[in-house]
């Protein structure tokens, strides 16, 4: 028997995919969250061969709650917004069902499933190419990052935040509370953190524009910038053409 767990706010939407499974005897619902934090606990308990994920949900949205999986399993997502179908490939989604969505297309999503189940290594070897012919090309900007920091779930909205940096294989989210850890990547805040609110200044740092003091230069540190908070970070000389812009200077 495998495994299955499905995340969704709405009873009606549960139901749905309730009665499509009933053409898969070898699947078992495990349990039905209605929220994410309900999710996080259930794939913790029960270790789904399939998880069925909606995106827009109270407390956590489905990304906040499969960023915190520590070993995410194979996810289909269900949502009513095509506005999230390229965030959810990059988070390696095996399909992305928009509804209302038919029980043959709900048949299609199952079928990459099996397919992944009988061959994962040439499942994952699909391109992302292959996702963006099917999700578009828009990227939805970051609201809010959420980080779990020993037995508590921070969420941090980007309001808050003052710079990113890279660490290794995590990145630095600097607030007036300390730093918070995530294990992603400095291109990844790039793409997704809203741009009219953050630039990438250098390699290693992205800083939040309202933040900026003061911009400097000088021959033998070449450039950088002064934050609010008083830190000083540096600066590319990309970043530095690109802060000109900004700046309009």
């Amino acid at each position: 028997m495998k495994r299955v767990i499905i995340i969704d706010d709405e009873q009606l939407a549960r139901d749905v995919i309730l009665e499509y499974l009933e053409d898969y005897p070898d699947c078992e619902v495990m349990a039905q969250c209605e929220n994410g934090f309900e999710g996080l606990k259930a794939i913790q308990a029960h270790h789904p061969d399939l998880v069925f994920l909606d995106i827009q949900m109270p407390h956590l949205n489905g990304f906040e709650m499969l960023e915190l999986c520590e070993d995410p399993p194979p996810v289909i997502f269900t949502t009513a917004y095509d506005e999230y179908a390229i965030r959810a490939f990059e988070a390696n989604a095996l399909d992305y069902l928009l509804k209302p969505f038919s029980r043959d297309r709900f048949q299609k999503a199952i079928e990459k499933w099996q397919r992944l189940m009988a061959q994962p290594a040439a499942f994952r070897h699909a391109t992302m190419a292959d996702h963006a012919l099917l999700a578009g090309s828009y990227h939805s900007p970051l609201q809010r990052i959420v980080v779990k920091k020993s037995d508590q779930i921070k969420i941090i909205p980007v309001s808050a935040i003052w710079y990113l940096e890279a660490a290794d294989d995590y990145v630095k989210i600097h607030t007036a509370e300390g730093y918070y850890l995530k294990n992603a990547t400095m291109q990844y805040y790039e793409n997704h953190l809203p741009a009219d609110q953050f630039i990438r200044v250098h390699r290693s740092f992205i800083v939040a524009i309202s933040q900026i003091s003061s911009l400097h230069f000088s021959e033998r540190e070449g450039q950088w910038i002064r934050l609010g908070s008083g830190k000083a970070i540096p600066v590319s000389k990309q970043g530095y053409q690109k802060l000109k812009s900004v700046l309009d200077i």
